[in-house]
């Protein structure tokens, strides 16, 4: 069932970035798991858009734990802003993993959408992963009438 989430700070991740799609994700989330310490105390994230010949690119993430963290591991950053998503969860999503595909294109049909957002998944646990599009700002002001 899709919902609304709201995030009120950004969230700091470190990211390797896939050398492909989809075939890619699973060793770019070895390569990270391999670069920093305790996998099993992390939260983890996909984070993926178009670039602008339409190729999917991917990036594998894990929450960091302080600012800087990331650097100290040579990774990149990146930074998921604050604001109001669009999601679902799935739950077991290891047993059907074409579900966060179908749920992205699903989510990715809402027209209040940020046009220059990205498919965020939020791993929870092992065996649940919450599928997120982030809002775009003109949606706060639909309700606002015209002062002339």
């Amino acid at each position: 069932m899709i919902e609304k989430y709201e995030l009120e700070k950004d969230i700091s991740v470190m990211y390797v970035e896939a050398d492909s799609f989809p075939l890619g994700i699973k060793a770019a989330f070895e390569k990270l798991e391999e670069v920093i310490p305790g996998k099993e105390e992390r939260t983890f994230f996909g984070i993926s858009h178009a670039d602008k010949s339409g190729k999917i690119i991917y990036k594998a993430a894990a929450w960091e734990k302080y600012e800087g963290e990331g650097e100290s591991y040579g990774l990149e950053i990146f930074r998921i802003g604050k604001g109001v998503y669009v999601g679902e969860l799935i739950s077991d999503y290891k047993n059907n993993i074409s579900l966060i595909g179908n749920t992205f294109q699903k989510l990715l049909k809402d027209p209040r959408l940020d046009t220059d957002s990205y498919c965020l998944e939020w791993y929870k646990g092992c065996d649940d992963v919450l599928c997120l599009v982030k809002l775009g700002d003109r949606i706060q002001n639909l309700n606002i009438p015209n002062p002339n």
